[in-house]
Formats: C-alpha cells, structure tokens, sequence
C-alpha cells in the first residue's frame, strides 16, 4: 500500500558531531536555518519555533489576541490548527468554505464581521491555496490581522508568489513529521510588520531581550525587566540543522510531487464522479493530491483496494463541542461529504 504520507529524512552527516557538542539549544544551525528560509520566500522578518503549537501560540501572543476574544477561522482545518486557539481562551466563529476548494469563503467571512474579531485565520486547505487577495481585503477593510495557516501549504503559490509572500500579515507553517520540510517537529512565522517580528523574538523566548539578560559576568542581569508573556519555543540545534538539510531537498520534493500530480491529472480523465480540486490562480505543493469525489467511501475503498491509501484527511471541527460553535455550514457538509486526498509525494513512483 502506497501510504499517503511518508517523513522525509535527509542526510545528516553532522548529527552526531552536533549531539555530542555541548551545544543543543538555538544556535548557529537555528540562524543559518531561518537565513534559509528567509531567502527561500524573499522576506526578511522569519522566526522558528520548536512546534507548529508553539508557532501559533507565539503568532496569537505577539498580535495581542487574549483569553476572551473572537477570531474567524475555517472548521476545515486540522486540529493541530485549532486547538491552540482554545488553549489560550479565545473564542472561535467558524466561517463556511467554498465547497469546491475547502477555503475560506470570502462572503461568509466578510458576513462575521459584525461581531469585531481580531483576526482572520485563513487555512489552505491541504495545501490548497484559498482566496489570499479576498480575505486580505477583508482584514484590511476592517484593520484586522490575517493568518494564513499554511500548516501543509509550505512552497505552495499564489499566482507566481510562494505562500508566505502573498502580502499576508502573518504566514505559520508547521515542520512537523510528515509534513515539508520536516524537522521531526517545528514550526516558522513570517510577519510582514518588522515590529511585529521583533517582539515575537522576545515572545519566543519567555519575553528575555538577550542582548540585556546578562551582565558582563553572565550572569542575569536585574535591570532587564521582562516585560511580555513569553514562551520556551525557540527550535533545538538537531532540530534546526535537519531543517537546514531538508532545504537541500525542498525543490526537488516540490517538483516531484507536482509531477506526480499531473500524472494523476491524466489518470482521472474521463472518470465522472470524482474531479481534482479546483485551482485558482494558485500552484498546490501537492502535499496529497485533492479530489472531489461523488462517492467518497466508495472511491476511497476503491483506491486502497488499489494500493493507494486515500483519505478524506481532516474532518470540519464544527462538529466538536469544544469549540461551542456546532453550527452547520452547507459548503463545509457539501466539501466535507465529497473531498478524498490521494499520495502525491516524493516517494509515489507510478513506473513501478
């Protein structure tokens, strides 16, 4: 059985050299890493962290969002995407999606706004690229943050501009397992704002401004006050230097995987109850490759049946109580009720 996700591992000559160093928290593999992915999007202002949890965390914490406030966001989305939301009390309205890509609707979200959020949280669905220019407006109409949530839409496109560089407020993207790049676990914001960037630094690592927190001894210095809620979410050495090999790899993974979507592009010609996700203006990473399928059990035991092990994924969080808002969405059922992912990735060989 082909699975449908598969952890990437490059190789890491160093590893060991790095485990045995001495040297194990943030460090210069932390820098060279960021400096990487920086140069991969073009920005400038890109922090780690050491989880995509933690990524969301310092992202909500350095916008100000706090224990009671409302943010708009989509039930498609993974629980690792919204989870951390409740984690720090604030209140979820979810929005319904387009039922033929799983994003955000830009009409039900423009509909919320009455109820004064404090940020859009825009979840590409699977990799998919949703309406980025729309819900961008939106934001910027009501002077809100948005978030794209690209948790598996790393090196995905949006006509032409790698996601992260979209002209978004803030971009989170999660390097956990199976996800690309991996870093066994992790994460990275890019804000656009350069304030915003640098009080997340501080936010990062428990509020501590280390060019002050020691004094010409080493030791703490009291006259640095810590001013900000902060966290322990700074990225590890290992970590770090198996992100900054994984970037040796990126393109070739993304290109891989696009290739095999093509194939499956030819492979479904002709089939008339199940159709690719619809893509506009943007270029999937193909992290799986989405479909609309009329008969999604169906379809789903048929694939497997076939060697390829299809999913639906994720299913629309607003059907837990826990996030209190249980309420239907017609494009979410519709989506939901229809969308199968297929193996796209590096490792799917269709010669064999």
């Amino acid at each position: 059985m082909i699975p449908l996700y598969k952890p990437f591992m490059p190789k890491t000559p160093l590893i060991k050299e790095i485990l045995c160093s001495g040297q194990l928290a943030y460090g210069k593999y932390g820098v060279e890493f960021e400096k990487l992915l920086a140069n991969y999007f073009g920005v400038s202002n890109v922090i780690t962290t050491n989880s995509y949890n933690m990524a969301m965390l310092v992202t909500l914490s350095t916008l100000g969002i706090k224990a009671g406030d409302t943010v708009i966001a989509s039930p498609m989305a993974c629980l690792a995407s919204t989870q951390p939301l409740l984690s720090m009390g604030i209140k979820v309205k979810w929005a319904d999606v387009d039922p033929t890509t799983g994003t955000l609707s830009p009409d039900s979200v423009r509909h919320l706004m009455n109820i004064e959020p404090k940020a859009i949280i825009h979840n590409h669905f699977c990799g998919h690229v949703g309406y980025v220019d729309e819900i961008n407006l939106i934001g910027k109409e009501y002077n809100i943050p948005v978030i794209d949530d690209c948790i598996e839409a790393f090196g995905s496109e949006f006509n032409s501009k790698k996601m992260g560089n979209v002209g978004t407020d803030v971009t989170v993207f999660s390097f956990g397992p199976v996800r690309i790049p991996n870093t066994l676990d992790g994460g990275a914001i890019i804000f656009k704002d350069k304030s915003l960037y640098k009080k997340s630094l501080l936010v990062r690592d428990a509020g501590i401004d280390r060019t002050r927190f020691r004094d010409e001894l080493g030791e703490i210095n009291p006259d640095c006050d810590i001013e900000l809620v902060g966290y322990n979410a700074k990225m590890d050495e290992v970590s770090s230097y198996i992100g900054v090999q994984q970037m040796k790899n990126i393109e070739w993974i993304l290109e891989t995987q696009r290739n095999n979507a093509l194939i499956w592009n030819e492979k479904l010609k002709g089939e008339y109850d199940i159709v690719p996700i619809n893509e506009k203006h943007s270029l999937p990473n193909y992290w799986v490759y989405g479909t609309l399928a009329e008969r999604k059990r169906e379809r789903i035991l048929d694939f497997r049946e076939k060697g390829f092990y299809a999913s639906g994924v994720h299913i629309n969080n607003n059907i837990y109580t826990v996030f209190g808002d249980t309420t239907p969405l017609k494009g979410v059922n519709e989506f939901n009720n229809k969308f199968v992912a297929l193996p796209c990735g590096w490792w799917v060989d269709f010669s064999k």
